[in-house]
């Protein structure tokens, strides 16, 4: 399937990306810079940039323009939640968009609106307004600094919107680390020549590069559809372009990809974190098992 965006589109998608480039608090390059500061403690939220988010129509995007909104579908939002992916933005992104038009100031980016999610919490401190049960919340340590976790004792089944949203920004991560590792490929060099002239190079990259278009297709022909099959398949596939794309574009940068000088294990780590939410690829898996199994009957 071929998907060509619309003027309006594109203009929605690189209105995004230079809002959030510009953000100190947002964008690899951003975060890396707070390094180490968020070991020593929870991250704080940049409500700068929550109502910098909000005045773009990031979290009203899909309310009807009498209620403020842009009246937008499902396929613009994706292409919005891919570049925030892209750049590594943090704070419940997902959670703040589905509850726009439900809690007050939650569209403008004035209120930060958390939500139990399969058992877990992100952001919880950070929030103004929690959806579910959030009693007995448990602080973890979370794998991504850059996302503080709780763990509820009550989990709660995801929206297949939510679902969707997290495939696109799991998709904005891949294509992101697809492209750190062709960049690094091409300047670094080993025995007098780039290493991107060496075969296992040239392979991943590649095949990251696979794994990215493979999941592009999915994720956008869900965003037509809204169908909550294509929705959980794109889910894996975004899933697996996003944490195998992060692994093997540490793998290229060597050593130096676990530095914090480097956003390449941010991303993994990110990765692996919305890789859990939602279920993860387990209720994903249900989804699609069930329908299979309606198919054959």
């Amino acid at each position: 399937m071929r998907f060509q965006l619309t003027g309006e589109q594109k203009a929605l998608r690189a209105a995004v990306r230079d809002v959030v480039g510009r953000s100190s608090a947002a964008g690899a390059l951003g975060l890396v810079a707070q390094f180490p500061a968020p070991l020593k403690g929870a991250p704080r939220l940049d409500r700068g940039l929550w109502l910098a988010l909000g005045e773009l129509g990031v979290f009203s995007l899909r309310l009807g323009e009498a209620d403020g909104g842009a009246g937008l579908g499902l396929p613009e939002a994706v292409l919005v939640f891919e570049e925030l992916g892209w750049a590594l933005v943090p704070g419940p992104l997902v959670a703040t968009h589905l509850a726009a038009g439900v809690v007050p100031g939650a569209a403008a980016g004035e209120v930060v609106v958390a939500a139990v999610d399969d058992g877990f919490v992100e952001w919880l401190d950070a929030a103004d307004v929690v959806i579910g049960d959030a009693s007995g919340a448990v602080a973890l340590r979370s794998v991504d600094p850059l996302t503080p976790l709780h763990r509820v004792p009550a989990p709660a089944r995801t929206e297949p919107v939510a679902v969707l949203l997290t495939a696109a920004e799991q998709l904005g991560t891949a294509a992101r680390v697809c492209g750190l590792a062709v960049q690094h490929a091409r300047t670094r060099e080993q025995f007098g020549q780039p290493i991107g002239g060496f075969q296992a190079v040239k392979h991943l990259c590649a095949q990251s590069l696979v794994r990215v278009e493979v999941a592009r297709a999915a994720v956008y022909a869900a965003a037509v559809t809204g169908d909550a099959v294509d929705i959980a398949a794109a889910r894996l596939l975004a899933d697996e372009a996003a944490v195998r794309g992060a692994r093997d574009c540490l793998q290229v940068h060597g050593g130096m990809g676990f530095t914090w000088e480097s956003e390449v294990h941010l991303h993994l780590k990110r990765a692996w974190v919305r890789a859990r939410r939602g279920g993860g690829g387990t209720e994903s898996e249900e989804v699609l098992a069930a329908d299979l199994v309606a198919c054959a009957g």
